[in-house]
């Protein structure tokens, strides 16, 4: 059964469907058949060039819209007032629905003043647009800089078992904001761990399955990709067992700062 976040008195599938890399007939397939599973949030973005496909495979899939939490990303070059509005009226006209569920600010841009930004987004959710908005990819200093513009519900960033984040777990406890983890399996490097597949063993799962279940367990969403139908069913089969505290413990001290994403454009990150 699949598990649910409570932030800001919404509720969030914890385990989402990533589609970064997706495209074509076959993002609309993986959607589809994601959805058919019982996976109920879907993240996408601009810069993906396929919420037209993420669109198609909600429809296909006959799960009614507002069972679905969807999720797009403005880039950071469309920051400014008009291009946010424009950017969000493009997603919605590919993505065929009338609004988001959650708008994210896909990378920080120092250029843009974070006001006019959050600004332009908090009149989207006026209008019904959007339903709540946040961020992704700010560290802590950003996204406390944020908070002074307006309720942030969500940052997602890179984190996985080799890069802790417990800085931006902590700002996001304490302001009720929702933490979400890409690259949560770190591009499949769990698979080769010997700790993960200990603990994996101990459970009979998979050490993707056990990676996926820590997120679980600390209330971290989690938006792994799977193109197949057999990790999709895979990644879905985790509400079944539970990490001891040793176990999550042992997972924690993995973290080594191991970045898989830093593009040129990133910001400073926490250290």
């Amino acid at each position: 059964m699949q598990q649910t976040i409570t932030i800001q008195q919404a509720q969030v599938p914890a385990l989402g469907f990533g589609t970064w890399q997706l495209n074509g007939p076959a993002c609309r397939d993986s959607v589809a058949a994601a959805l058919t599973l019982g996976y109920r949030h879907i993240d996408t973005a601009e810069m993906y060039g396929n919420e037209e496909f993420v669109g198609e495979g909600i429809r296909a899939s006959g799960i009614p819209r507002h069972e679905v939490f969807l999720t797009t990303k403005i880039w950071y070059t469309n920051l400014a007032e008009k291009a946010v509005v424009q950017a969000c009226e493009q997603s919605l006209k590919k993505l065929q629905t009338d609004y988001v569920d959650l708008l994210l600010i896909h990378w920080p841009n120092p250029a843009i003043a974070l006001s006019e930004t959050l600004g332009a987004m908090q009149t989207l959710q006026q209008q019904g647009k959007v339903k709540h908005m946040g961020v992704s990819n700010f560290p802590t200093t950003l996204l406390k800089e944020a908070l002074q513009y307006g309720s942030i519900f969500c940052n997602q960033v890179e984190y996985h078992p080799f890069l802790s984040q417990q800085k931006l777990i902590d700002l996001c406890k304490a302001n009720e904001i929702l933490l979400t983890a890409y690259c949560p399996i770190a591009k499949g490097e769990v698979n080769d761990h010997p700790v993960l597949q200990k603990i994996a063993q101990t459970h009979g799962k998979t050490p993707v399955q056990v990676t996926l279940r820590w997120f679980m367990q600390q209330e971290v969403a989690a938006i792994p990709k799977a193109s197949s139908a057999k990790h999709q069913q895979s990644n879905f089969n985790i509400f079944d067992f539970e990490l001891s505290p040793a176990e999550m413990q042992a997972i924690f001290s993995l973290a080594q700062g191991k970045r898989l994403v830093n593009p040129t454009h990133a910001p400073a990150w926490d250290k």
